[in-house]
């Protein structure tokens, strides 16, 4: 029996879990850009440095990922009955399900260890996004606008750092491309929640800096842990 590619399956896979949903292009997960490594091992031409990098991008992004969906999770708790907030809400949710379904997958193939705080972003994130909406249908907005801004930063940042691995590794465009789609995706969000009065919540300022520092030393801690 001929061997499947693990890149390959890694593709079949996303299609499955992407393919009935509408949202962002898979393009990166086409066929044609997948490279058919002989193992399911990262090549080895990446240095301990650069595979160090690559382990890190991954673990940090999955648990972003994570984190985005418990706290939608915790907003539509709240608000899904609302009758603007919770539809729009759902549609962003469904995107982070995309993005996760993606992470998880890479993260599979790469056999990188998940961050050890796994469970804690799930609470942490139910928790933010059920105490923002409580907060009303503003504050879940402003919510969702400061975290979207550290992450779609977050993300731009990452996209430098791959910048020092080599573009000749299989894994490493793939990750590019992910990166820089689910960074756009982000930052819709962002514009969407400010459309929909993300900044008349009230003490918006003060909600979007307690917000963004929080999102921003998670992202510090998912990289080590």
């Amino acid at each position: 029996m001929a061997r499947v590619p693990l890149q390959a399956t890694l593709y079949r896979a996303c299609r499955r879990a992407l393919s009935t949903q509408a949202g962002p292009s898979i393009a990166y997960l086409q066929p044609e850009a997948v490279p058919n490594p002989a193992t399911s091992d990262t090549p080895p031409e990446l240095t301990q440095e650069q595979r160090e990098c690559l382990d890190r991008a991954v673990r940090v992004d999955q648990a972003g990922e994570v984190a985005a969906n418990w706290i939608y999770k915790g907003q539509m708790a709240v608000l899904g009955n609302h009758p603007v907030a919770g539809p729009l809400i759902q549609e962003m949710w469904d995107q982070e399900k995309k993005h996760l379904a993606v992470m998880n997958k890479l993260q599979l193939q790469h056999n990188i260890r998940p961050t050890i705080l796994w469970e804690v972003a799930k609470v942490a994130g139910f928790g933010l996004g059920a105490v923002t909406a409580l907060m009303g249908k503003e504050a879940a907005m402003a919510c969702t606008e400061a975290v979207e801004t550290v992450i779609g930063e977050h993300y731009s940042d990452q996209l430098k750092e791959l910048e020092n691995l080599p573009s000749s590794h299989p894994s490493v465009p793939l990750l590019r491309e992910v990166i820089k789609e689910f960074r756009d995706d982000e930052l819709e969000h962002m514009d969407t929640a400010i459309a929909h009065d993300a900044q008349k919540a009230p003490a918006h300022a003060l909600l979007s800096t307690v917000v963004g520092a929080g999102c921003t030393i998670a992202v510090e801690l998912c990289k080590r842990f």
